[in-house]
């Protein structure tokens, strides 16, 4: 071996400072980036506090939970939205049974099994149903389930069209979280001689079982404040039904749009509540799908 050429000092490339012209326009690009965060932050905050400081009032008065309207007068201040919130965790409980299973099924099937004219026809299919409406799919349950089919408006026909809704979310958060378990894992398994279908179960979904479970309680809270749906395939209710297949079922969008006919400042405190009780659901639900992911992820 030449020990010439290992005694021989290398010469490191000069370090070149950045020029004006560079630092300029890094700069400009920044803030460019920050006065569009701010401008973007400015209504979210705005809506924030207009339903804060106007809904506050309601939601601080026990009643409010525990309590129904019925028997209230539109001028009273008094009564709950204790059946809107029934309605609404059941109508998105409903819908998670049935879009949840076929997400997932469906997003292993594209990911583990996805070849040919099926898998591109399946794709195709979420692409579509992402970008279909909520008005859209209530009119769809209500030609199919309700015209054709002859059956009552109902709850249950509102889970359906969640159900619409929920679907593309789950399969794609589904699938993009079966795509970054490493293929090591699967070859791994391959190699101890273990059947495809158990290394799918025992292996690949419980690695991706953080990211799932997160995508499925984000979807539950994109299709919780739903509007179209209730006000196309169920009529409002100021009790509880316990029926899901027949009569009227109050939620939280749908109490606010019957609210909102009413001038009185009982009402407008009613829609303010409502609102704003919505808003913590969802709120609840993101922060769950936080910490189920870490959890899961710090269990691992």
């Amino acid at each position: 071996m030449n020990t010439a050429l290992l005694d021989k000092p290398v010469k490191a490339p000069a370090f070149r400072a950045t020029t004006l012209d560079r630092r300029i326009r890094n700069n400009v690009a920044t803030g460019v980036v920050w006065a569009c965060f701010v401008i973007a932050l400015v209504p979210l905050v705005w809506v924030l506090f207009m339903v804060v400081s106007k809904g506050f009032e309601a939601i601080l008065t026990s009643s409010w939970w525990t309590n129904s309207q019925k028997g209230v007068l539109p001028d009273q201040t008094a009564g709950g939205v204790y059946h809107a919130i029934y309605g609404t965790v059941v109508q998105t409980a409903v819908a998670a049974v049935i879009a949840v299973p076929l997400g997932i099924m469906a997003a292993i099937f594209l990911v583990e099994y996805g070849r040919g004219w099926l898998a591109k026809t399946t794709t195709f299919m979420v692409d579509i149903l992402a970008g279909v409406p909520s008005i859209v799919a209530a009119l769809f349950i209500f030609a199919l389930w309700i015209a054709t089919l002859g059956f009552p408006q109902s709850s249950f026909a509102v889970s359906l069209a969640l159900v619409l809704l929920m679907l593309p979310v789950v399969v794609r958060s589904t699938e993009e979280m079966l795509k970054l378990v490493p293929d090591e894992l699967r070859e791994a398994s391959y190699a101890l001689g273990i059947p495809k279908w158990k290394t799918i179960v025992r292996v690949v979904v419980p690695t991706a079982l953080p990211g799932m479970l997160s995508g499925i309680l984000l979807s539950l809270a994109r299709v919780m404040g739903e509007t179209a749906p209730v006000l196309v395939l169920v009529g409002y209710s100021k009790s509880i039904n316990s029926n899901i297949f027949d009569g009227n079922m109050a939620s939280l969008p749908l109490m606010i749009y019957q609210e909102l006919a009413n001038p009185e400042p009982a009402g407008r405190l009613r829609v303010w509540g409502a609102a704003l009780t919505l808003i913590l659901l969802i709120a609840l639900l993101y922060v769950a799908a936080a910490v189920v992911n870490k959890l899961l992820t710090r269990n691992r």
